[in-house]
Order: structure tokens, then C-alpha cells, then sequence
């Protein structure tokens, strides 16, 4: 096993005066803060030395520094503040499995804080080693996620002479009049760059999105919580189900995925009341259906209605040659099964304040979701526009089945996101959950929203 210098953590009680010594006194850069829910801690990146190789020698993060700043008084920093006080806390080694490194450690006797790697911050997997083993010293191992960067996470920027793999899978949260509209994601999965922007050509599509050797692009799978008088999540991701070979086709990273997202935004399945499909393809739908320890398919959240469009359902469960691969009907077949599938049969309202909108254009009954409150309106608009790079008229997916469709309804959207100021949610972008489209000298682009 090998290891590198990946950061160093300063408990701060003070983070006022830290940040003077730090940013204002040294001249250092302090990124965008990154709140780890399930820690209850505040973690403030300071990167403080060059880029260096991880431990395959290839390009990694450079050193940083981390404040990291209490957010609870129940917390692990506040009581390690309320013992010791600020200054120290552990130093961090990046390692290329943190699974095997556990592994590693426990074989030969070293006391674990933690016996099974967990979620960290920057969509890492981390674990900590006991202070009686490495004497005295508070030692964390972490694996970043691929593509990871200890910059600010902007679709597009460039890198080698190209952009950057950014994936970004913070829970975020925004409030909507009364509503609370969280973030989540399933993880990454990599789809063909050109079927992904159709008509555009790849010397266009290449200068804003990422592509690998086999020429797939990241995308994310982003799922939306709408928190009011009752719980909705519109879409689930991928799931768990499907084959190693699946994976490989499709790039699949869930190393950080539903299960880890949800619980840092204080849920579980079992919270879930309403789960609404904007369509039924696996990497919406597969998160819907669980398979058990005795190989049966169920439903995955247990208390849950799940919502689908009528006409979705019937393209779904009687593909035909050109979608069949989409549709797996693991996914959804299990829920009539289950008796927890309700239709809808046109655009209307799914809970007050929550309404569903055809938008067709990548499937026939394609649906996205408007949230209206106190004046504000949020939209999740589904593979009507997957990514920010999507938001021009004619950048529109191979992958949809009538692309005129989708034109016309994207048209008619981007000019009343514009006048009304509706926070728009992007479900696969990897690097921005939500934004606002602005237009400036006749060109579109995207603010990204601060959850």
C-alpha cells in the first residue's frame, strides 16, 4: 500500500480571525466552503501546494490545508474543540483503494475508528485510524472520487488543452416559498459524447464537455427532493442492479450514490412519500426497485406512491427495437405488481404547489416538474435539457426520439425561465445541480445557484 500527503485538518473555533490569519494575513485562497452533513462539520479548502501525482503517478490535488468548523454542538470538531481546543486535528493520506488500505490496516493489527470506509467531503471515501495506533496522531485514508478536483467545479474548464472530468455530488439544498428542494445524487455514468449532442458536431460539443478514451462523456444522476407537507423524490437514479458488465458499458461510478446523498440530507428511503418518474430509462427509474437477499424485486421506498405518466408507461412496458435498450422493466414492472402505481393522464397537479408538464421530445410522454411557492418557481427539467451545455436551441440528444419536440418545448421553457427567474435544476450535468439561465448579447449561459 502506498500513500501521499493529501491535507491537513485545523480544528477552528474562530473561524473569523482564522480566516484573517489565513487568507488575509498569508495571501491564501480559501475555496467555497463544503458542508458534511453526517458530520456536522464545515470544511474550508485551503490549497497551499502544487499539483502533484497520486500514488499510480498520475496527475492528483496538490496539499491543502482544511478548517474545518463546527456546525452542531453535538458534533465531532465541537467536542474535540470543548476537550482540546483549535489547532490540530489529523492529517489526511490519499490512497488508490481506501477498501483495501482498511484491509491492509486490520491484518496486521491496527485499531480502525472506522472498521468500513464511509463518505467524506470532495465525494471521497474515507476512514480514520485510531490515535493509539499511529502514535498519537488522528490519521485519515482517503480515495477520492474519479475526476475529482480541489478547484471550484465549472463545466468546461480547461485542462491539457481540453475540459476537466468535474463530477460534483454535494447535497444541496434551496427553498421555494414554502418548499425545501434538495439535491441528491446516485453517482456518475458515462453516455457516448455524440449521441449526447446530436446534431452538434464533436469539434463543438469537445470545447465544453469532457470525453474519454472510448468517447463517453460524465454525466450525473440527479434526483430531486421536494420537502413540504408531504416528501417527493422525482427519479432514483440507476440502483443497484444491474450487471459488472453493465458498468463497464456505461462507465457507472456509484462509489458515492442515493444511499449516501440521502442520508446526509437526514433521509432514508423509509421518509419518502411520493416518487415521481419524469420517464421510465434505467438511469431515472432504476432506483425504484431494489433486489433482496432472497433475489426478488421490490419497491424501494416502502411507504411511497410512485407517480408515472400513462403513456410512458405503455412505451415502457411494450418497447419497441429503437428504445428497448432504455427501458428495463425491472425498474417499474415490480411497482404494478406491488399495487403502489398511480397514473396520470395530462399535465396536472401532483401535490399542491407540484405540477407535471409534457415536454415529449425524448420520449413521447417525457415529463419535467414545476414547483410553485410564494411567488417563486423552481423546474426540474429532466433530458428536456440534461446538462448546462444543453441550453442552446439546437444542442438536443441523439438519444431523443422526436428532437423537434424537444426543441419547441425547450424554446418555450428557456424564455419563461428567463422572465420568471425559475431556479432550473440540470439532472445530469455532473458539476452544476441547479442554475439560472441568463441571456446576454443574444447567447445563453448558466448562473449556477448556491445551495
Amino acid at each position: 500500500m502506498k500513500a501521499v500527503l493529501d491535507h491537513v485538518g485545523i480544528a477552528v473555533k474562530d473561524l473569523p480571525a482564522a480566516l484573517a490569519f489565513y487568507r488575509d494575513a498569508l495571501g491564501l485562497h480559501v475555496e467555497a466552503p463544503e458542508e458534511v452533513i453526517s458530520q456536522r462539520v464545515r470544511a474550508h479548502v485551503i490549497p497551499v501546494g502544487p499539483v502533484g501525482h497520486d500514488v499510480r503517478g498520475a496527475g492528483a490535488p496538490g496539499v491543502n490545508l482544511e478548517l474545518l468548523e463546527a456546525t452542531a454542538p453535538d458534533s465531532p470538531i465541537a467536542k474535540y474543540l470543548e476537550k482540546r481546543g483549535p489547532g490540530l486535528h489529523h492529517i489526511t493520506l490519499r490512497v488508490d483503494d481506501v477498501h483495501a488500505a482498511v484491509a491492509h490496516m486490520k491484518q496486521r493489527g491496527i485499531r480502525m475508528i472506522d472498521e468500513t470506509p464511509r463518505p467524506g467531503a470532495e465525494s471521497s471515501t474515507i476512514a480514520f485510524i485510531h490515535p493509539s495506533a499511529t502514535h498519537g496522531v488522528l490519521v485519515e485514508l482517503k480515495q477520492s472520487a474519479p475526476g475529482t478536483s480541489t478547484q471550484p467545479p465549472t463545466l468546461g474548464t480547461q485542462h491539457s488543452g481540453g475540459p476537466r472530468d468535474v463530477r460534483d455530488s454535494r447535497v444541496l439544498r434551496f427553498t421555494v416559498g414554502d418548499f425545501e428542494l434538495i439535491a441528491v445524487c446516485d453517482g456518475f455514468i458515462g453516455l457516448d459524447g455524440g449521441s449526447m449532442f446530436g446534431v452538434v458536431p464533436k469539434p463543438l460539443w469537445s470545447k465544453t464537455t469532457y470525453a474519454d478514451d472510448r468517447n463517453r462523456i460524465t454525466l450525473a444522476m440527479r434526483s430531486l427532493i421536494v420537502h413540504g407537507p408531504r416528501t417527493m423524490i422525482v427519479d432514483a437514479g440507476l440502483g443497484d442492479k444491474e450487471s459488472a458488465k453493465f458498468h463497464d458499458i456505461y462507465a457507472v461510478d456509484r462509489s458515492r450514490n442515493l444511499d449516501h446523498t440521502l442520508a446526509e440530507a437526514g433521509l432514508s428511503a423509509e421518509h419518502i412519500d411520493v416518487v415521481l418518474a419524469t420517464h421510465l430509462h434505467f438511469d431515472h427509474a432504476g432506483g425504484f426497485t431494489v433486489r433482496d437477499s432472497n433475489g426478488k424485486v421490490r419497491p424501494r421506498f416502502p411507504r411511497a406512491q410512485y407517480i408515472v405518466r400513462r403513456g410512458e408507461w405503455e412505451d415502457a412496458t411494450h418497447p419497441n427495437v429503437r428504445n428497448q435498450a432504455s427501458y428495463l422493466k425491472d425498474n417499474y414492472v415490480p411497482l404494478a405488481e406491488a399495487g403502489v402505481l398511480q397514473m396520470v393522464d395530462e399535465d396536472q397537479m401532483i401535490m399542491p404547489g407540484v405540477r407535471v408538464r409534457r415536454t415529449g421530445g425524448h420520449t413521447m410522454h417525457h415529463q419535467m416538474v414545476l414547483i410553485e411557492s410564494g411567488g417563486k418557481t423552481a423546474a426540474f427539467v429532466a433530458d428536456m435539457m440534461p446538462t448546462t451545455a444543453h441550453v442552446p436551441d439546437a444542442w438536443v440528444m441523439g438519444y431523443d426520439l422526436y428532437p423537434l419536440d424537444t426543441l419547441a418545448a425547450k424554446q418555450r421553457f428557456v424564455k419563461e425561465a428567463v422572465e420568471k427567474e425559475i431556479l432550473v435544476f440540470f439532472q445530469h450535468d455532473p458539476a452544476v445541480a441547479a442554475g439560472y439561465i441568463r441571456v446576454e448579447n443574444d447567447k445563453r449561459r448558466v448562473e449556477p445557484a448556491k445551495g
